[in-house]
Formats: C-alpha cells, sequence, structure tokens
C-alpha cells in the first residue's frame, strides 16, 4: 500500500466515512490542531528519554494513554455530525488525567508567580504542547454543529494537566521555572 493517495492534490481531503471537504474546513482545522498538539506531545517525551528521576516511567503512561485518547479526539472530530463515532472518548479519560493533576501538582512548590514557558526543554515543550491544545479547544468550539461536551472538557483539562507537567519537569530535572520580569523600582 502506498503512503499516497492523490486524493488530495486539489485542496479537498476525507472525513470518516468518507466525504469530502475543502482542507480549509474548520472539522478539519480541529482536528489537525489535535494531530499537530499529539506530535507536539511526542516531541516533549522524546526530550525525556535521557533523563532519569522519580516519576518519569509514570508521566510516561500518563502520557501514552492521552496520546491515543487525543488520537480519539481527532477522529470524533473528524466524524461528520450524525454519524457513529467509531472511537470515543470516556469519562474516565478525564478522571485519569484529573487525578494526574492533583497528584503532580501536590507534588509542587505553589505558584507565587506567573510562569513564562522555558525550562529543560521538555518542560518547554510541554508548554507549547498546551498552547497548541488550548487552539484545538477553540478550533473545536467554531464547529456549526457544537463539539460533543466531553471533547470540550478533554481538551480543556488536557491543557491543565500539560502545565503541571510542564511544571513539574522542570521541578524533578531541577531546571528554574521561567517567571515573569520584575522591574526594579
Amino acid at each position: 500500500m502506498k503512503i499516497y493517495t492523490k486524493t488530495g492534490d486539489k485542496g479537498t481531503t476525507s472525513l470518516v466515512y468518507g466525504q469530502r471537504v475543502p482542507k480549509t474546513d474548520q472539522r478539519v482545522e480541529a482536528y489537525g490542531t489535535c494531530d499537530e498538539a499529539n506530535s507536539m506531545i511526542g516531541l516533549a517525551l522524546s526530550y525525556l528519554n535521557n533523563e532519569s528521576f522519580s516519576g518519569k516511567e509514570n508521566i510516561l503512561d500518563v502520557f501514552h494513554k492521552v496520546q491515543t485518547a487525543l488520537f480519539h479526539v481527532g477522529a470524533e472530530l473528524a466524524t461528520p455530525a450524525g454519524r457513529d463515532v467509531k472511537w470515543k472518548l470516556e469519562e474516565k479519560n478525564i478522571g485519569d488525567m484529573e487525578a494526574a493533576i492533583d497528584a503532580w501538582d501536590a507534588s509542587l512548590p505553589p505558584l507565587t508567580n506567573f510562569v513564562l514557558p522555558g525550562g529543560h526543554p521538555a518542560g518547554a515543550a510541554f508548554h507549547a504542547a498546551r498552547t497548541i491544545v488550548r487552539r484545538a479547544e477553540r478550533c473545536a468550539l467554531t464547529l456549526e454543529e457544537s463539539a460533543e461536551p466531553l471533547v470540550l472538557a478533554y481538551l480543556n483539562r488536557l491543557s491543565d494537566l500539560l502545565f503541571v507537567t510542564a511544571r513539574l519537569v522542570n521541578h524533578q530535572l531541577g531546571r528554574q521555572e521561567p517567571t515573569l520580569h520584575q522591574e526594579k523600582d
């Protein structure tokens, strides 16, 4: 089987069930942005390959599940309204993220200032993934037929998880979290 089909050469693509739409369609933008976020999460995780710290395996396990669920979010967004979704999110997907957020956040120093993206490359990449997920959420909200509420909740919670993960990775690897510049009087 060849990788290229040539069916998109004129600016259209297929949704789940084969409906052709322009590549500029809001639905394509929404699921494409989820794909972009998933790729950035993969990049963030790759920066951890040669690192060793307490809780790393837990992060890898949580994000393997997250990446799978995010693929399912993209599939839901790629399914035309009124059609059965082949892969669906479950409430458990959100509950699992909330459990990780609560546990990881409890292990971190309390926030006393706004945090800027940066620190370890993995931390910075998790922050970049967070902003992409926020864009995916905005894209999902623009769909004419409203996106599944579970999809919107998942994307919202995922951005929270990515923020806490960026902080956790920076903390575990001894990297200072950049904060807002404070002008001296």
